[in-house]
């Protein structure tokens, strides 16, 4: 059994928040369970997310213990699952070796495992790893990558400056500065571990795509801090670094990339100060915003339960889900699907066949089950690599059709 706690103030300004989005009951999204584990119970808490107007910070109502959410049940998510992921991590790590050829040491805050970090390494370039999860780090040490791990704080930063002597002039975090408990802490680690004209680039889920689309599963209680470019310059500026590019990507379905150094926050950069006022404008830091994505939510969710129960009613056909992302357990338990409606779910990953969904309890397998059963029905779950996996689906059972979220 673990326990959550009430985050009653901003993570970056310590000022109150206000409620904006419930989600309900909702297990860890990065969690998938073993056969063996089926006899327990797994953590459940309140999925809810709150809101500071001035600081720009949009953060998870209730946080739990970090260590928890990636070592209680076996972590299976890796960064080189997919070709889509693949050739992402290949396009950013040729623009940062580009962009900043003269990189003696590159670390990896989050670093799963190693797909990326390896494509640093050469000759006079020495590689660190840091990752919370203890089956990653064995996967990247395994391919003989330096990897430490643990969660990332503050002191690991100030321990891994300490032991290395000197400062990083790259250091690259992707989707992990919003799984930190405390984020201004881990800015600090980060500024501990730089040299002074190294620099901080981190990319992740972006809160503006997410309110635009209105898809709210990247929602879930690994991911602490939501952030738009205004929460990342007031964070950033409690550590003492400096935004000095953003750029927007396709990634997750719209993400930032932020670049930062150490340096003076007295005045913003145009093209930055340029997102914060778009952000404003679209009602971001308003609280009015999310009451409409709630009922919008609900009413979305209400209409496709009706066309799903209508549709089962007359079909008997395998309905099976594509796609055992962490945003696929969102979704499902939103939903209340579970292994009594939904067949199974296939999924790529080694890591996560033979394994089971949290709470929901849907059986993970590969592909392959979709040769199985004439005219099966498929549920697209990773919707932002739905048009690879169509064709990879029809390509293994041509009678195949799709349900849309």
């Amino acid at each position: 059994m673990t326990h959550s706690r009430l985050l009653e103030h901003d993570l970056i300004s310590g000022e109150s928040v206000t409620k904006i989005l419930d989600l309900g009951q909702h297990a860890y999204a990065d969690t998938f369970v073993k056969s063996t584990q089926l006899h327990m119970s797994e953590p459940v808490f309140p999925l809810e997310v709150y809101l500071n107007s001035n600081s720009g910070q949009v953060q998870v109502g209730y946080v739990s213990n970090a260590e928890d959410r990636y070592n209680l049940y076996g972590y299976s998510y890796t960064s080189s699952n997919s070709e889509f992921a693949r050739t992402h991590w290949d396009e950013y790590a040729a623009q940062l070796k580009e962009t900043y050829p003269a990189h003696k040491l590159v670390i990896e805050i989050g670093s799963n495992d190693g797909y990326l970090l390896n494509q640093f390494g050469g000759a006079g370039v020495q590689t660190l790893g840091i990752d919370s999860s203890k089956d990653m780090c064995d996967i990247a040490t395994a391919q003989g990558m330096r990897c430490i791990n643990a969660v990332f704080t503050g002191k690991v930063g100030t321990q891994v400056r300490k032991d290395i002597g000197h400062g990083a002039d790259l250091i690259i975090a992707n989707n992990v500065f919003n799984h930190a408990n405390d984020p201004v802490d881990f800015a600090r680690g980060v500024k501990e571990m730089l040299s002074e004209s190294g620099v901080f680039v981190f990319e992740l889920p972006y809160w503006a795509d997410t309110v635009d689309s209105g898809r709210f599963d990247q929602i879930y209680h690994e991911h602490i801090s939501y952030f738009t470019v205004k929460s990342a310059w007031n964070l950033l500026a409690q550590a003492g670094l400096r935004i000095i590019h953003v750029d927007h990507v396709a990634y997750h379905g719209g993400s930032i990339r932020v670049t930062a150094q150490k340096g003076p926050t007295d005045s913003i950069p145009d093209h930055v100060q340029q997102f914060i006022t778009t952000e404003t404008q679209n009602g971001l830091f308003d609280p009015n915003t999310y009451i409409i994505m709630q009922h919008g939510m609900q009413a979305r969710r209400d209409r496709w339960l009706q066309d799903f129960y209508k549709m089962r009613r007359f079909e008997s056909s395998k309905i099976i889900g594509v796609g055992a992302a962490a945003k696929a357990n969102t979704w499902l338990n939103w939903h209340r699907l579970d292994h009594t409606l939904i067949h199974c779910i296939t999924d790529s990953s080694p890591h996560k066949q033979g394994k089971f969904t949290p709470l929901s309890r849907i059986p993970i397998l590969g592909d392959e089950e979709f040769a199985k059963y004439e005219n099966p029905y498929a549920l697209i779950l990773s919707w932002n690599i739905g048009a690879s996996l169509k064709k990879a689906l029809l390509s293994i059972n041509p009678t195949t059709r799709f349900i849309t979220q």
